[in-house]
C-alpha cells in the first residue's frame, strides 16, 4: 500500500493482465483457498473472456468498466453493462481483501450507478456465488434486494437495485 490517493479510472487495454489476475486471486482466496492462486488462475481463467473483450461488453454508451489504483497498482475492479434500456449488470467487482473497509468498493459502485443513471438505466441487476457472503453483505447494504433469476448461470444469488435509491444510505464498503 502506497500513501497515495487510491484513483479511479477506467480501464485501459495495458490494464487487462492485471485486472484479471487480481480478479483470479481474490477468487482464488474465497472459491479455492487450498490451491495455490496461479493453479485457480490458469483453471479459470477463459472464465474471464468478458474482460479480454471490455471494450465489446463494457463500453459506452451502454457500460463502463473501471479499476482502482494504488499508484501504480491496480487493486479493484468494478463494470456495468446493458441487460435492456431500463437494466443494467453490475459485473466484476473485485477489490483486494487489504483495501476492504476503506470505502473503494463504495466508491466504484457510485460511479458506476452515475454512469447507469445517466445512460437511461433505472435499475441494475447483478448475479454471484452464495459463497461471497462479505460481497452479498456489501450489496445489501448498498440497497440491493434478492430476485428471481435473470439469466443462466451457475450463480446462487440475484440481486437488483432502483437506482432511485441507490447510495442512499452513505458508505456500505
Amino acid at each position: 500500500m502506497t500513501n497515495e490517493p487510491i484513483t479511479i479510472r477506467p480501464l485501459r487495454a495495458a490494464d487487462v493482465p492485471a485486472a484479471k489476475a487480481m480478479m483470479l486471486t481474490v477468487a482464488a482466496g474465497i472459491f479455492a483457498p487450498e490451491h495455490p492462486a496461479a493453479t485457480f488462475a490458469n483453471r479459470h481463467s477463459a472464465a474471464m473472456s468478458d474482460v479480454d473483450d471490455f471494450r465489446g461488453q463494457y463500453s459506452p454508451p451502454d457500460g463502463r468498466f473501471l479499476v482502482a489504483l494504488d499508484g501504480e497498482d491496480l487493486i479493484g475492479t468494478g463494470a456495468i453493462r446493458r441487460i435492456d434500456d431500463e437494466t443494467a449488470e453490475l459485473r466484476r467487482m473485485w477489490l483486494l481483501p487489504a483495501y476492504h473497509g476503506r470505502g473503494i468498493g463504495y466508491r466504484l459502485a457510485q460511479e458506476l450507478f452515475a454512469f447507469a443513471r445517466a445512460a437511461g438505466y433505472g435499475r441494475v441487476r447483478l448475479s454471484t456465488s452464495a459463497v461471497q457472503e462479505r460481497a452479498i453483505g456489501f450489496y445489501t447494504r448498498l440497497g440491493f434486494y434478492p430476485i428471481p433469476p435473470y439469466r443462466d448461470t451457475d450463480d446462487e444469488v440475484f440481486l437488483e437495485i432502483d437506482l432511485d435509491n441507490a447510495g442512499k444510505d452513505g458508505n456500505a464498503d
